[in-house]
C-alpha cells in the first residue's frame, strides 16, 4: 500500500465525513440524507454530517465535490438531476460526472409525478385538464424544483399530450415549491414522490399520476402516466452517493458496504419506502452502468424536445 493511499484511508477512518446535498433543508433529498447519515455514523464509527450546498439544481454542490480532496471524507448524495441531466442541458456546468466523480453506491429509485394543489378542485388528471381548459383558457403554470430538469421536461410533455399551454415555473428546490403549492400560489407541481408524499398522505395535495412501469408501492391509488396513455417514461431516476475522482478504492468500498448495511435495516427500509422510494442497493459499478443508460435515454428525450443547452 502506498503512503498516499494509507494516509487517505487513515483520514477516511477517522472522519468526520461530510455528506453534501445540493438542495436546501426541508426537501425530500435532505430528509433522505439525514436518515442515512444518522445510521451511517453507527456503521462507520465516525460522525457523518449533512452539508446543504443548495443552488442551481445541485450544480454548486457538484462543483464543490469536484474541488474537494479525494480522501474519502467528502461525499455527495444526489439523484439523477445533478449527475445526469444537468450536464446534458447546461453547456458549462463546471464538472463532468464521468470524469470528475466516482460512484460509491446507489440505494434507491423513485418516480416523478404530477400533484395538484389543495385549492384546486381536480382529483384526477382528466379533471385537472378539464379545469385548466375551463378556468385558465387552457393555460396554467406548473411548479418544478429546478430548471431544465426532468420535471420541467415532463411539464412540456403533459402540455403537448393534453393540448394545454403549461409553463414550468422553476424553484430552488422542492421545499419552496411545496410552500407555494400549500399556499395555493400555484395550482400544480411536478416533482418526486418523496417531495410530495407527506402532504399527499395529509390530504393537502393530490397526486394524479406518476412515472414508471408500475404504480408506486407507497401510492397504490395513483395511476402511472403509461396507464393514462403517456408512454416512454418507464425508466426511473436513481439516488446514489458519489465521491471525487481519485478517492481510494478501499474508502469507496468501505462506505459502500456501510450503505448496504444501513438500507438493509428494517427501520431504514421502511422509512425510505414510506417516503416513496424503491430501496435497492447498487454497487459502484452497477450505479455507473445505470447512470450511463439513464443519460443515453434522456439525451434522446431532450434532443427530441428541441431543447438547446444553455
Amino acid at each position: 500500500m502506498s503512503a498516499l493511499l494509507a494516509a487517505g484511508l487513515a483520514q477516511a477512518q477517522t472522519g468526520p465525513i461530510k455528506l453534501m446535498v445540493g438542495f436546501p433543508p426541508g426537501g425530500g433529498t435532505d430528509a433522505i440524507a439525514r436518515i442515512l447519515a444518522d445510521k451511517l455514523k453507527d456503521q462507520l464509527g465516525v460522525p457523518v454530517l449533512v452539508d446543504n450546498k443548495a443552488g442551481a439544481g445541485g450544480q454548486l454542490a457538484a462543483q464543490a465535490l469536484k474541488a474537494a480532496p479525494a480522501d474519502g471524507n467528502t461525499l455527495f448524495l444526489s439523484h439523477d438531476h445533478t449527475i445526469t441531466i444537468l450536464p446534458l442541458v447546461v453547456k458549462n456546468p463546471g464538472y463532468d460526472s464521468a470524469r470528475d466523480f466516482v460512484p460509491v453506491a446507489g440505494f434507491a429509485t423513485f418516480a416523478n409525478g404530477l400533484a395538484i394543489s389543495g385549492g384546486t378542485p381536480a382529483k384526477s388528471m382528466a379533471e385537472y385538464v378539464a379545469w385548466v381548459q375551463k378556468q385558465g383558457a387552457g393555460k396554467d403554470t406548473v411548479g418544478v424544483p429546478a430548471p431544465a430538469s426532468v420535471p420541467e421536461f415532463l411539464v412540456k410533455v403533459i402540455g403537448q399530450k393534453y393540448q394545454l399551454d403549461l409553463q414550468a415555473a422553476p424553484y430552488r428546490g422542492s421545499a419552496p415549491m411545496m410552500a407555494d403549492m400549500l399556499g395555493n400560489q400555484i395550482h400544480a407541481g411536478v416533482g418526486s414522490v418523496p417531495d410530495f408524499i407527506e402532504n399527499q398522505k395529509a390530504g393537502k395535495i393530490r397526486m394524479v399520476a406518476v412515472l414508471g412501469g408500475k404504480r408506486q408501492a407507497a401510492l397504490p391509488e395513483v395511476p402511472t402516466f403509461a396507464e393514462l396513455g403517456l408512454a416512454g417514461f418507464e425508466d426511473l431516476p436513481y439516488y446514489g452517493i458519489f465521491a471525487p475522482k481519485g478517492t481510494p478504492q478501499a474508502a469507496i468500498d468501505k462506505f459502500g458496504s456501510a450503505v448496504a448495511r444501513v438500507i438493509a435495516l428494517p427501520e431504514v427500509g421502511e422509512r425510505l419506502t414510506n417516503m416513496g422510494l424503491t430501496v435497492g442497493y447498487m454497487t459502484s459499478a452497477q450505479l455507473a452502468s445505470r447512470e450511463q443508460a439513464y443519460a443515453k435515454t434522456w439525451a434522446r428525450i431532450i434532443k427530441d424536445s428541441g431543447f438547446k443547452a444553455q
